[in-house]
Parts: structure tokens; C-alpha cells; sequence
């Protein structure tokens, strides 16, 4: 079937015109849903990408110089105080309505996943609960000789801090360029696409892979399949319903569509 492509005004009133009525029918039909997000719904929040995080005193260096195993080979500490000051940042964000209305549609679906490839932590301070972080986390820590996760460690005047095993320097628990993605969460991830009834993909390129696999795998199996992004991106001339947009305004208009209004959420 060809892909559908709507452009939802922001509405002062919502309007039951402005999410197709075959995509609510669907939704709500749906056993298992799968999401993909990427940077852009992060970009609401306030959340610089990764590319936009060079400014300031960082504006020198590019990314690459910055998030690599070499890079922190070289020069650990000006790498551990680039994701100090990325952490910084985040921290000064929020969850915005996009993050909200995933949570609120979590609680309706009976087999919901939650794939994203931002490291920002917001999906879980807004209160979902089965996200897989293809990317891992930005306030997350591992050793960089055991490639363990470490929880916590003594505080001292070392910058990057010591792992409290086997005294090797700490690195974020974040993909570096050159790295594989936790095996894990890519093969939870490939799971919950194949085996989806309807995916979405919010706020990503659709251009960085594996990721960008799992909506064509998706596809593949017989999923209804939703891009939700403000400009086209790659996979839009292969989707089932492409909604041109921000997920922040769309998003929340297809939850209260499907399911009614929901409550409002205290962060």
C-alpha cells in the first residue's frame, strides 16, 4: 500500500481530522508496538545534538576527536570533562510532550519496547519503563580496561575517576565512533521490530546504522509502520503513514485521539 503523508497544523483545539482515522483504528488494534527515537525529540527538550554540543570553549575539537577509544587513549581527561559539561547540559533539560505521550501510550499497549538512540536519559525521567539505549547513557560510567559498568567509586581528585576493581580509568558508558552497540539491546531491539504490529520512528534520519534497519525489518514483517519527523528523511517514501512534524505536537494529538485525554503527569 502507498505511504500516506499528513501535515498536522498545531492546533488550538484538537480536531479529530488531524490524525488519520485508519492510523487511530490501527493503534488502537495494537498488541505489541515498538518505538524508535533519535536526537529530534531530544531537540525539543533543549537538548543540543551531538554535533550542536560544539560550542563554547569545545567549539575547537570535533566530535571525533572527542568520542573515540584513541581520543580517550591520548588525553582522557579533556574527554571525561567534554561528557561532564554534555551531562551538565542535559541535566538542565526536561521531558517535553512527546516524552509524556510515549509514557501515556506505554500504559495502554500489552507489549510496548522503546528503542532510542539518544543517551540523554530523558525517556526514563519522563517514566517509561522498557527502553533499550542503543547508545547507552551519558550518565553512565564503565571501565575502560574491563568494559564493565560501574555504579559507583570513591570520591577523589581524579579526573577521569578509577574503577574500584581493578583501578583502570573510568569512560562514559556511552558508543564511541568504531564501536559495535551494546549486543544486547540491538538484538532486544531487532526482536521487538520483528515481531511488532505497528513501529514508530520519531525524530531520527533514518541515515545511522543498525538503527536504521529496524523500520525497514519492521516493514518486512508486516508492521504498520509510522514516521513521525518534521522533514522527510530517507525512509518516508516507504512507510505506512509519514505525519510531517514535531513529535512533541503530534504525538500527544494521537494518544488523546486513540485513547482519550490523559492525566497529567508531575516530574
Amino acid at each position: 500500500m502507498p505511504n500516506k503523508v499528513f501535515h498536522p497544523e498545531i492546533p488550538t483545539v484538537m480536531s479529530e481530522l488531524s490524525i488519520p482515522g485508519e492510523l487511530i483504528t490501527r493503534l488502537r488494534a495494537a498488541q505489541r508496538i515498538a518505538v524508535l527515537t533519535g536526537a529530534g525529540i531530544s531537540a525539543e527538550s533543549g537538548v543540543p545534538t551531538f554535533r550542536e554540543a560544539q560550542t563554547g570553549l569545545w567549539a575547537r575539537y570535533n566530535p571525533e576527536e572527542l568520542a573515540t577509544p584513541e581520543a580517550f587513549q591520548h588525553d582522557p581527561k579533556l574527554v571525561w570533562e567534554w561528557y561532564a559539561w554534555r551531562q551538565d547540559r542535559v541535566r538542565q533539560a526536561e521531558p517535553n510532550a512527546g516524552h509524556l505521550a510515549l509514557v501515556d501510550m506505554e500504559r495502554h499497549i500489552a507489549e510496548f519496547t522503546l528503542i532510542t538512540q539518544n543517551v540523554d536519559g530523558l525517556h526514563r525521567r519522563a517514566g517509561s519503563h522498557q527502553v533499550l539505549e542503543l547508545h547507552g547513557n551519558l550518565f553512565r560510567a564503565k571501565c575502560f580496561n574491563e568494559d564493565r559498568p560501574v555504579e559507583s567509586w570513591p570520591d577523589s581528585d581524579d579526573i577521569p575517576p578509577r574503577c574500584p576493581r581493578c583501578g583502570g580509568l573510568l569512560r562514559p558508558d556511552v558508543v564511541w565512533f568504531g564501536e559495535s552497540l551494546p549486543e544486547a539491546a540491538l538484538r532486544a531491539a531487532e526482536q521487538a521490530a520483528a515481531h511488532a504490529d505497528l513501529f514508530f520512528s520519531i525524530g531520527t534520519s533514518a541515515l545511522v546504522y543498525p538503527a536504521a534497519n529496524l523500520p525497514l525489518a519492521a516493514l518486512k514483517a508486516g508492521a504498520t509502520v509510522v514516521e513521525i519527523n518534521p522533514q522527510p528523511t530517507p525512509l518516508s517514501s516507504y512507510v505506512t503513514f509519514s505525519l510531517n512534524g514535531a513529535s512533541g505536537v503530534i504525538l500527544p494529538m494521537l494518544v488523546a485521539q486513540t485513547w482519550g485525554k490523559q492525566r497529567i503527569h508531575n516530574l
